[in-house]
């Protein structure tokens, strides 16, 4: 790089990328080991990049086909360097780049800080450090880079120190730079000096950054006898195994080099959860290593957000997310599918069209949820605690499956876990295969509840006669299940029903003196149905006589065929039209209300509304006129102490 420089112009931060340097000086510090592996982890997809778009443009190799990146060090400057001679960055990347956070779930990500550096840290590492990390070690950074192709002059120096005038801010100015590429350089914090070994450098390239594809290269040492220290000499020398991790045999790849791999291609911090690795032969024939994170991404209900696996075509690389690999509902899943028969222009276009892509596609998808299904089986204490995991972290996600793969719906309704009234908190969850290994004998169905939360569905009162009978039923309260469910119908032969849709049918645990106590019921409370239904107007679809309720007075059901009230609420809630269907309401012919109902006459109107707005609210409804209701409630009461 030469000396001529242009003058410098001065650029503000984005309030969110001062935020966030603020907390990783702050919070990082115990965790300052990872800024090698993340500035290495950024040339080594500088290279892939370079080397993908070389393919359609030769020349943008320019005579150097040989990619790699060096680490070196300068013990008098106090500085730690990282070079590459991948893709580069113009100056509109530069300050697209390194002065903003392009990637969302930024705002949900500020938002979960606390304050307290040692869970902001967790948090901050989930979020993915990048390129900031090097303010970790260093008060000063300065990245010199030409993007492949552009002409030496179109160098450009990004700088940014964290003292001083400038603090907050950075400069950007063109220079001369004959190689293409990125040259970052750290100059290192007063108490950072222990980095500026080459043992130490070594041995974090090795410990993070063992698998990168590309050479990581530094300059040898050897023993000065004269000196009596070791002392740098100009050989290079290859720190790192520089092969395709993944296209390695399993059997000669450690657990820490899986883990090491996956913090990698995922950008993350923490360890995954669990992986699989396997080669694939026959028509098509790829590599796959697919890894399940321990945490859900900040963007995890962005559907649009680009989310994938990395794709390669025998070893090159094509692209990062490549989301047609993986199916929208497993879009949590990292890692890497290299193919050995796609062509290596293969683009987003080819992707969309390709039926090799929907062969690997299946493939990967029938992997994941095979790991899947190993974890939720597994007699192993430390796989069940990894599939609890899962399931807290990624539940929400994957039943969204059931409605969009019918080929795996099967499969993925074996993976499901719902909160029961089997269990008191909404942690403790069973299967689909728990509930039936415990249904009465004679029971047919699988009985569920859906509401906004745990303590709604709980407290719902269609649940008063299940709990009479000792009958276990599903709570559901996450906004997916409703939905989820209503694709599908069955499980391992048993029928799932909602218990607020429809009429009560609990089959042969309804006994025949039940049977006759509801048809006697419903004939001597004829009369008072068709004044309730007179009274309620359009309000209601029907008005019925129930025995599923044991102290409440009366309840809302959806009809066999309409929209569940709660899926209702959630479509309109979300801007979406839902189709208009009335309630029926049920009334327990035992509770004193409805008994004092029968022989009212004065207020008669007010005793209806009052039971169906009730019964609206216990089933989590909004009502259209609040006001009404609660006068309606003080004339009742000051009637009733009247008398």
């Amino acid at each position: 790089m030469s000396s001529a420089q242009t003058a410098a112009e001065t650029l503000n931060f984005q309030a969110e990328v001062k935020q966030l340097l603020h907390l990783m000086i702050h919070s990082l510090y115990s965790n300052r080991e990872i800024f090698l592996r993340e500035l290495i982890s950024n040339a080594s997809d500088a290279s892939d990049k370079l080397r993908f778009e070389a393919i359609d443009q030769p020349a943008l190799f320019e005579g150097d086909s040989d990619l790699k990146i060096r680490v070196s060090f300068d013990t008098e400057a106090r500085t730690i360097t990282i070079s590459d001679n991948g893709i580069g960055m113009s100056r509109e990347e530069v300050v697209a780049h390194l002065g903003t956070i392009a990637k969302s779930g930024t705002k949900e990500f500020f938002g979960k800080l606390t304050g307290d550096q040692k869970k902001d840290a967790h948090l901050i590492g989930q979020f993915g450090v990048g390129f900031y990390s090097a303010f970790i070690v260093a008060d000063k950074v300065t990245v010199v880079t030409r993007r492949a192709g552009l002409p030496a002059s179109e160098g450009v120096q990004w700088e940014c120190s964290m003292s001083g005038e400038t603090a907050g801010a950075y400069t950007v100015a063109a220079v001369e730079k004959a190689g293409r590429g990125t040259e970052i350089t750290l100059h290192l914090r007063e108490d950072q000096d222990d980095l500026l070994s080459a043992w130490k450098l070594k041995s974090l390239i090795r410990k993070y950054s063992d698998h990168i594809v590309q050479p990581i290269v530094m300059k040898k040492e050897e023993w000065d006898e004269e000196k009596k220290a070791q002392v740098l000499t100009d050989e290079d020398e290859t720190v790192n195994q520089a092969n395709a991790l993944w296209a390695r045999p399993r059997n000669e790849i450690t657990e820490e080099e899986y883990k090491g791999f996956y913090k990698h291609v995922g950008h993350d911090f923490d360890e995954p959860l669990a992986w699989t690795h396997a080669r694939v032969e026959g028509r098509q024939e790829y590599t796959q290593l697919l890894y399940i994170p321990s945490h859900a991404p900040f963007d995890m209900w962005d559907r649009n957000a680009r989310h994938g696996v990395k794709l390669y075509v025998k070893r090159v690389f094509i692209m990062d997310d490549a989301e047609k690999l993986m199916p929208t509902y497993l879009r949590f899943v990292r890692g890497v599918v290299d193919s050995a028969d796609l062509p290596l222009n293969v683009s987003r276009e080819i992707l969309q069209e390709s039926k090799d892509i929907d062969t690997i596609r299946a493939g990967c998808t029938k992997k994941v949820l095979g790991l899947l299904e190993d974890l939720a089986t597994s007699d192993e204490a430390g796989d069940q605690e990894k599939y609890a995991t899962f399931w807290k972290e990624f539940g929400k996600v994957l039943k969204e499956g059931v409605g969009e793969d019918f080929a795996n719906k099967d499969k993925i309704a074996g993976l499901l876990r719902f909160a029961s009234t089997h269990a008191d908190t909404p942690e403790e969850v069973v299967s689909f295969r728990d509930y039936i290994g415990r249904m009465k004998e004679g029971q047919d169905k699988i009985y569920y509840v859906t509401a906004e939360t745990f303590n709604a569905a709980k407290n719902s009162p269609h649940l008063e006669v299940f709990r009479k009978k000792g009958i276990e039923v599903l709570l559901l309260s996450d906004r997916v299940d409703e939905w989820a469910l209503g694709n599908l119908t069955e499980f391992d032969g048993k029928q799932l029903q909602s218990v607020a849709k429809g009429g009560l049918d609990l089959g042969s645990l309804e006994d025949e003196a039940e049977k006759k106590e509801a048809e006697q019921a419903a004939d001597e409370y004829k009369e008072l149905i068709e004044k309730m239904k007179t009274s309620l107007g359009d309000r209601v679809k029907d008005v019925k006589v129930t025995l599923r309720l044991t102290d409440s007075p009366a309840c809302l059901v959806a009809d066999e065929h309409d929209l569940g009230m709660n899926l209702t609420r959630i479509l309109k809630a979300a801007g979406q039209s839902a189709p208009m269907s009335k309630p029926i309401l049920e009334i327990n012919p035992k509770h004193p209300a409805v008994l004092r109902l029968k022989y009212e006459d004065k207020s008669f109107d007010d005793w209806a509304a009052v039971l169906f707005d009730q019964a609206l609210l216990a089933e989590g409804g909004a009502l259209d006129d609040p006001a009404t209701f609660v006068k309606r409630i003080n004339q009742l009461m000051m009637a009733m102490s009247a008398h």
